[in-house]
């Protein structure tokens, strides 16, 4: 078991995008359109998303974060020329800061249509974009027990992702509205403590069972061994919209996982934390986000999350260490603290500017600058 994470583990990305229109800085239902464009350059590597004004990319797997920024640079720069095809501009944002002109057809597929059967209403407004991250973890019973150790750390995540503070023309008054959707649905946000992969499957079953889950098979869950692939995908965060705070917050992820792995294969399977406070905790981060405070789920104390941050990179800290990315984080801090998260940043916009207009301006030139942070350029480590 441990000698999966005593070698350097490979991660990928995937990021979900709304289609715009920079005349009206609507979003627009073109996603097949302009999947066919980017596949023919990144093949699978591009498809469509949930809704027909949303496409996603991801990466292959890579070893270095240097070797993640070009990948997802490449993908994203595709999908920006095959979206310019059809006139339009790609916005990293985790929801719709202007409200699209008519309801969006659902995308062609049988999971989606599913879903829509099962849940009905409740997507009605399920349009928002997300960042996944996973990172190789082959050993399915580990990838479990791995999971909870993380699960204290997922609010964390969601304040320091938060991009999502407008919705549909309105300020939500969170900075993660996307987090606040997706709470409504039963088999969204953190999972349950598991003592096994055995009964992480029959959580899940008993989920299914009951229809608050599409599939025991695939659940969705913030942290989840993947279905089909030989990773643990951590699932908690907004999209962001600059790829230099992607690639710091996966290399983050990364040292997360590998060290939380390493006490797994030491025997340790992880803190039981109360699933309700844990949820209070999600809440509290999506509400106020980066740089305010939330629940320290360890301690149950209420902390800045800058502070939670600085415990988190000290935990972690002999991996980043060892896999090169201390600077890379440090970096990603400072930005933070400097601009605060792509909530505040976008907030930032919209006082300076032209409204709501100058806050997608900001998402699309953000968005087609892959390298390129509010606070100029990032040298990856």
């Amino acid at each position: 078991m441990d000698i999966q994470v005593r070698q350097v583990p490979t991660v990928g990305v995937e990021e979900e995008y709304f289609l715009v229109d920079p005349v009206t800085r609507s979003v627009v239902s073109a996603g097949p359109r302009v999947v066919a464009h980017a596949a023919a350059e990144v093949g699978d590597l591009v498809s469509e998303e949930f809704t027909g004004y949303q496409i996603e990319v991801r990466t292959r797997p890579c070893t270095t974060m240097n070797e993640l920024r070009g990948e997802l640079a490449r993908v994203r720069a595709a999908a920006v020329s095959a979206a310019g095809r059809e006139g339009l501009r790609l916005c990293a944002s985790g929801t719709p800061v202007i409200a699209p002109d008519r309801a969006s057809d659902v995308g062609d597929h049988p999971r989606y249509r599913a879903g829509l059967r099962q849940y009905r209403a409740m997507l009605g407004d399920f349009d928002i974009s997300a960042f996944h991250a996973h990172v190789l973890l082959p050993d399915r019973e580990q990838a479990v027990l791995t999971g909870n150790h993380l699960r204290p750390w997922l609010p964390l995540l969601v304040a320091m992702s938060a991009n999502s503070p407008f919705h549909h023309g309105s300020d939500t008054g969170y900075a993660s509205w996307r987090s606040v959707i997706r709470s409504r649905f039963p088999c969204l946000g953190p999972p349950p403590y598991a003592r096994s992969l055995a009964h992480h499957e029959q959580l899940a079953a008993a989920m299914a069972a009951s229809e608050a889950m599409l599939n025991a098979d695939m659940p969705y869950w913030d942290i989840r061994p993947h279905p089909h692939l030989p990773t643990l995908e951590v699932r908690s965060m907004d999209v962001p919209a600059e790829v230099g705070d992607t690639v710091a917050l996966t290399a983050l992820i990364r040292a997360t996982v590998v060290t939380a792995a390493r006490r797994v294969g030491e025997g340790d399977a992880g803190p039981e934390v109360c699933s309700e406070l844990l949820r209070a905790a999600y809440w509290r981060a999506a509400r106020d986000g980066w740089p305010g405070s939330g629940i320290d789920i360890l301690t149950g104390t209420v902390m800045p999350f800058a502070d939670q941050a600085a415990q988190l990179v000290a935990y972690v800290r002999p991996v980043l260490e060892e896999y090169g990315d201390v600077d890379l984080v440090k970096a990603f801090l400072e930005r933070l603290e400097t601009r605060g998260s792509g909530a505040d940043v976008q907030r930032s916009w919209y006082a300076a500017g032209a409204g709501l207009n100058a806050v997608v301006d900001g998402l699309l030139q953000a968005t087609d600058s892959p390298g390129i942070t509010a606070a100029g350029p990032v040298t990856v480590q």
